[in-house]
């Protein structure tokens, strides 16, 4: 049994599971494609789509249990992030060993990055969808990972690659393939489209009918599908209903807002776009009742927060969770200027959400950091400055292209924890401190912590990788082999340091029942050096205070004489807030637990 693999019964905070019945499915199905597609092919497609479920009920196993607990904790990987140098395992195989060896119960899932056969973008250009790439391992390698721990895996549907057997098909013009691609003239008026790159979005190919223009939103290799023809969204859904039967319970919408274009419109968040993730999340709730849905859709705060839908109407849920885009650059801006203003603001206005609703927050992940988050909560002048401030840290800026043709900033390529290497004054001795505490926010704040491989080693600025691949991106990719990384860990360095306190941290946080997703959070302002918030009250009474020191100076504590009468025990060590002068060392962190009582 996987640990969030728990008895709903078990904990009264647990979102309770039920499967929507074959009739309640049928009607927000046939809701969702009629909006979709229009009333007149509304119903033969419901009925292709009654019969994929049909071929995949009984192998998809629909285990009860909670949504999440406190317990659950993600690992974001590659699935050779770590490999076996003496090649007797595979890169899959050395996951599950080091998994199994160093923290087999600090996370509850792992999210393998893709894992299929692809040709660019280390994995999101999918040849095949329902093969695992050999370079990897096999289908019977990741059963193996899902025995101790609930996997994520991608659907990657806005796009595939050029080498996939449907682009081949299009290009010789045979079905069903054929019809699976956008094309159009060159000379099509795309300025509104909202991009996430500045490559041309329109591509020449070489078919049997000509030269012609097909739809690439990302690059050259990742042609976007036409989910104007049903036959491509039955597809995908086949692909969904696959991952499902292969043990996946997390499933991650990758560049979903993409998914449905109109010229006219931005082609982003469309109408067409949310009903396809209401229709699978629908389908998830049917055939798989407590697997999770999450969207990855790296946009504003406020469209970000649409995917988990609109539950006015009491039908319209979306995403279980959504990616919490704004923390990664609020985080290192926060404490590279040594000012929680913005932060504390920020979260200050997060809504309160049902129950059957999440944050899923990260600090660093395979892509970089992105900026446009931060628009609207940061003027233009102290987002220069932090962009400024990575380049120095030997990070690098992504740009992309603006409708009105010009070039912005996209993300940062940095390593995370090189992000930590100093303040606006420079580096500093301070970066394993600053970079732990980043983390320790980042684990308490209410949702569901994800950390990247990297986050848990301390890894540094790989240029070798960039320089070899010519991918900004590379910078935060390394692949670790699993002797080398033994012996940091075991060896008196900063990768042991980092990795001892990471998984002291998460071992600490999955037992503290204060920070199960559903417990209230309330941020408490005690001024701009320090980040603070409180966890609770459960039912009973018990409660966390969460503080942390976001500069390189100690800072003496005072705590609202509402927090006086309690008495505190720090999970993290041995701080009293109490003390006659209570002292916050640079960068240091308390979780504050007031017992029952």
């Amino acid at each position: 049994m996987a640990p969030a693999d728990v008895d709903v019964s078990a904990n009264p905070l647990a979102p309770r599971v039920e499967a929507l019945s074959e009739q309640e499915f049928i009607d927000r199905a046939r809701a969702e494609l009629y909006l979709i597609y229009g009333g007149e092919r509304t119903e033969a497609i419901l009925r292709r789509l009654l019969q994929q479920l049909g071929h995949y009920r009984q192998e998809i196993a629909t285990p009860s249990r909670a949504l999440w607990s406190e317990a659950t904790q993600i690992l974001i990987c590659y699935g050779d992030s770590l490999i076996d140098g003496e090649g007797h395992r595979t890169p899959l195989q050395a996951l599950d060993n080091f998994l199994d060896g160093q923290m087999r119960d600090t996370f509850s899932a792992v999210h393998i990055l893709p894992f299929f056969p692809w040709s660019s973008d280390d994995g999101f250009s999918v040849v095949h969808f329902r093969e695992v790439n050999s370079d990897l391992g096999d289908w019977a390698d990741i059963h193996r990972i899902t025995k101790h721990h609930n996997l994520m895996a991608d659907l990657v549907i806005n796009h595939v690659s050029r080498e996939s057997l449907w682009f081949t098909d299009f290009l010789a013009g045979t079905q069903p393939g054929r019809d699976y691609f956008i094309e159009l003239d060159p000379g099509t008026d795309v300025s509104m489209v909202t991009r996430p790159r500045n490559t041309p979005l329109l591509v020449p190919v070489y078919t049997r009918r000509g030269k012609r223009y097909v739809w690439a939103t990302f690059s050259d290799d990742q042609i976007d599908l036409n989910y104007a023809n049903p036959d491509v969204l039955l597809e995908m859904l086949g692909v969904l209903l696959h991952y499902l039967a292969q043990g996946v319970r997390l499933v991650r919408l990758d560049a979903v807002a993409f998914l449905w274009k109109e010229l006219g419109t931005r082609c982003i968040h469309l109408p067409q776009t949310h009903a396809v993730v209401r229709l699978i999340r629908a389908i998830i709730d049917h055939v798989a009742p407590g697997a999770l849905l999450i969207t990855e859709t790296n946009v504003p705060h406020l469209e970000n927060l649409s995917y988990f839908g609109d539950r006015s109407g009491g039908d319209g849920a979306e995403a279980h969770m959504v990616y919490q885009f704004t923390l990664p650059p609020l985080l290192v801006h926060t404490l590279t200027s040594g000012d929680a203003a913005a932060l504390t603001e920020w979260a200050a206005t997060l809504p309160e959400l049902p129950n059957d609703c999440t944050y899923f927050n990260f600090t660093a992940s395979h892509d970089g950091i992105g900026v446009r988050a931060l628009e609207g909560l940061l003027p233009d002048h102290e987002i220069k400055q932090l962009l400024d401030l990575m380049q120095r840290f030997g990070g690098y800026i992504s740009m992309k292209t603006d409708s009105d043709g010009r070039d912005s900033p996209y993300e940062i390529n940095i390593t995370y924890f090189d992000a930590m290497k100093g303040t606006r004054k420079g580096e500093d001795p301070w970066q394993i401190l600053r970079f732990l505490c980043s983390q320790t926010i980042m684990m308490g704040l209410q949702g569901i912590p994800g950390v990247y491989f990297h986050s848990l080693t301390g890894t540094t600025n790989d240029h070798e990788n960039v320089s070899r691949t010519g991918k900004l991106r590379a910078i935060n990719r390394k692949h670790w082999r699993r002797e080398e990384l033994d012996h940091l860990i075991g060896a008196m360095t900063p990768t042991r340091f980092v990795f001892k306190a990471m998984t002291q941290l998460l071992n600490k946080r999955r037992r503290e029942p204060c920070f199960h997703p559903n417990v209230p959070q309330r941020v408490i302002d005690l001024g701009p050096g320090i980040f603070a918030f409180l966890r609770g009250p459960m039912a009973d009474g018990r409660r966390l205070l969460a503080i942390h020191s976001v500069t390189d100076q100690p800072i003496e504590l005072h705590l609202p004489q509402a927090y006086l009468t309690d008495r505190w025990e720090d999970l993290l060590g041995h701080f009293d807030p109490l003390a006659e002068k209570p002292l916050l060392k640079p960068y240091y962190s308390a979780w504050l637990v007031s017992q029952p009582g």
